[in-house]
C-alpha cells in the first residue's frame, strides 16, 4: 500500500510557492448527502485515525457523489482554492482493494493539504464543497472522471472508479472575514477586494512613507498570532507605484505557511498580536527592504506594500 505525501513544513514563504469571503452558513451550504454512496461504503473508527473501510464491490459508480459519514461543525469548504488539511484512504471501487492512505498521525502538521490532491485529481474539488472541519466523508468518482492520469497515479485500473474516504482535520478561512476597520491615516494605500476576497492595492499620489507603517483593515476574532505561530496566510505584494504584484499567494492558487518570526521584520512585527480573520496592510520603505528582497524576491530600491489575510494557524 502506497502513502500519499504529507505537508512539508516551512519556515518562510520564499516565493509563496506552497502547495495550494466568509464561509456560508449551513443553511446555504448543506452537508453533502448521497444515498447511492452511503449504500455501498462503510468506514469505522475514530476521526483522525485510519478507518476500516469496506465497499460493496464490484461497484461501478455512474456519477460522482459525496456522503457524510461523520458530520463536523467547524469551518466549511466553500472554495476550490481554500486550504484544508485532510487524511484520506483510497480504494478501487470495482475490487474494494485499498490502494493509498495518508499517515493519520496525531500531529496536524503531517496531514495532507487538499490542493495537493486536487491538483492530481481535479474532479475531487467540487465534491468537497460544503464539507465541514471535523467531518468524515466518502467520495465516489467514476472512471470517466478520474481520467488516465488520475487512475495511474492512484493505481486504479483505467475505466474503474475510485472511493475516497476523507477525514477533514482542519479547514482554513478562504479570506479574511473580520470586521471592517476605519483608518484615518493619510498617505497610505487603499485596499479593494474581489468577490472572493482577493485584495487589490490602490497607491496614492505622492511619495511613499519613510518609516514602516501598518493598518488593520479587517479585525478578526480568532486565535492571536505570536512570534512562534505557524500561520496560514494569503499575501499580496506590490511595489510602490507598480501596477502588478511581485508576489501573490492568490495567484499561486493556495495560501502559504510561515512561522511569524521567520518573515521579514516589518511583516512579522505587523502580524504578531493580530487575531485570525484579520487583514493587515503594511508599507515598508525602500531602505528597509533588504530581507524582503532575499526572502520574497521583492524588487530593490522601492517601497513595498503588502496586504496580508490571516487565515489560521497550525498547532
Amino acid at each position: 500500500m502506497r502513502r500519499l505525501p504529507a505537508l512539508v513544513a516551512v519556515t518562510a514563504l520564499a516565493g509563496f510557492g506552497l502547495v495550494g469571503c466568509s464561509a456560508s452558513a449551513a443553511s446555504s451550504c448543506p452537508t453533502p448527502t448521497d444515498a447511492s454512496v452511503a449504500s455501498v461504503v462503510e468506514a469505522t473508527g475514530d476521526l483522525g485515525s485510519a478507518p476500516t473501510v469496506t465497499v460493496r464491490s464490484p461497484f461501478f459508480p455512474e456519477q460522482a457523489g459525496t456522503d457524510t459519514l461523520i458530520a463536523g461543525d467547524g469551518q466549511r469548504i466553500t472554495s476550490d482554492k481554500q486550504l484544508a488539511l485532510v487524511e484520506v484512504t483510497v480504494l478501487d471501487a470495482a475490487t474494494g482493494e485499498q490502494l493509498v492512505a495518508t499517515k493519520y498521525d496525531a500531529d496536524l502538521a503531517t496531514a495532507t493539504p487538499l490542493p495537493r490532491l486536487t491538483q492530481a485529481v481535479p474532479s475531487i474539488a467540487p465534491l468537497l464543497n460544503c464539507v465541514a472541519e471535523g467531518s468524515r466523508v466518502a467520495v465516489a468518482i467514476p472512471g470517466s472522471d478520474l481520467g488516465a492520469d488520475g487512475a495511474k497515479a492512484l493505481g486504479v485500473t483505467e475505466g474503474d472508479g475510485a472511493i475516497f474516504v476523507f477525514d477533514v482535520r482542519k479547514v482554513f478561512l478562504p479570506a479574511a472575514d473580520g470586521a471592517d476597520q476605519y483608518n484615518a491615516d493619510s498617505g497610505m494605500p487603499s485596499v479593494v477586494r474581489a468577490p472572493d476576497g482577493q485584495p487589490g492595492v490602490v497607491i496614492p499620489a505622492g511619495d511613499a512613507p519613510t518609516e514602516v507603517r501598518s493598518q488593520v483593515i479587517k479585525k478578526g476574532d480568532g486565535d492571536v498570532l505570536t512570534a512562534d505561530s505557524s500561520a496560514i496566510i494569503h499575501v499580496q505584494g506590490v511595489a510602490w507605484g507598480a501596477k502588478t504584484t511581485f508576489a501573490s499567494t492568490w495567484k499561486n492558487g493556495a495560501p502559504g505557511q510561515a512561522t511569524v518570526s521567520a518573515l521579514p521584520p516589518a511583516l512579522a512585527s505587523a502580524l504578531e498580536g493580530q487575531p485570525v480573520g484579520s487583514q493587515v496592510l503594511v508599507v515598508v520603505p525602500a531602505d528597509q527592504t533588504q530581507q524582503d528582497q532575499q526572502a520574497l524576491q521583492a524588487p530593490a530600491n522601492t517601497a513595498l506594500v503588502y496586504v496580508v489575510d490571516i487565515l489560521g494557524t497550525i498547532g
